[in-house]
């Protein structure tokens, strides 16, 4: 099972891939998580991914597009994985449907979580207050500024990925703003018929 989940920052994408990847046993590739792993190994890439993430930008597609290949490669994805914020950008989607094509691949889904912008400063706000409550080390991109930054670049670089799926006609947007398990639910019946 393929997956591909689309929304702004915040909006719920990692929390249904992680059900998924329990439910499935398939993994999340999360750019988010995959970044992070670079910056900590402080590879090539990872330096450069880092003053980007640091000034909460989106990182380039070249530098993304090298991680998710690498990345794709491994033995656990086999069976099949989900997207959590890759593609970014409409070059990413083309990119990713040529080499899928390419390997004889075809996504099962293209799931978009639609949420309310301010609400998704009001989650961060609340993430940033769990994580220093639970006594937890918060991301240097987890605070209100960064977060708008990343709004901002997300409804002008990202957002068109909607329209491009819904050309494919791939696109099914889900409300992103319902309860935890309301959305699970209806992600689920997106891919019953997948």
């Amino acid at each position: 099972m393929r997956i591909i989940f689309l929304g702004p920052p915040g909006a719920g994408k990692g929390t249904q891939a992680k059900r998924l990847t329990d439910k499935y046993g398939i993994p999340q590739l999360s750019t988010g998580d995959m970044l992070r792993a670079a910056v900590a190994a402080q590879t090539d890439i990872g330096k450069r991914a880092k003053a980007v993430m640091d000034a909460g930008g989106l990182v380039s597609d070249d530098i993304v597009n090298q991680i998710v290949a690498e990345r794709v490669q491994e033995a656990d994805c086999a069976k099949g994985f989900i997207l959590d914020g890759y593609p970014r950008t409409v070059p990413q989607a083309k990119a990713l449907a040529e080499n899928m094509k390419a390997g004889g691949l075809e996504l099962d889904a293209v799931i978009e979580l639609k949420v309310d912008e301010e609400a998704l400063i009001r989650r961060i706000e609340q993430r940033v207050a769990d994580t220093i409550a639970a006594g937890g080390t918060v991301r240097s991109d987890d605070n209100p500024e960064a977060f708008r930054k990343r709004l901002t670049e997300y409804r002008e670089k990202t957002a068109p990925l909607s329209e491009y799926y819904q050309g494919e006609g791939q696109l099914v947007v889900l409300d992103g703003m319902a309860e935890m398990d309301a959305v699970t639910a209806e992600i689920a019946k997106v891919l019953e018929k997948a």
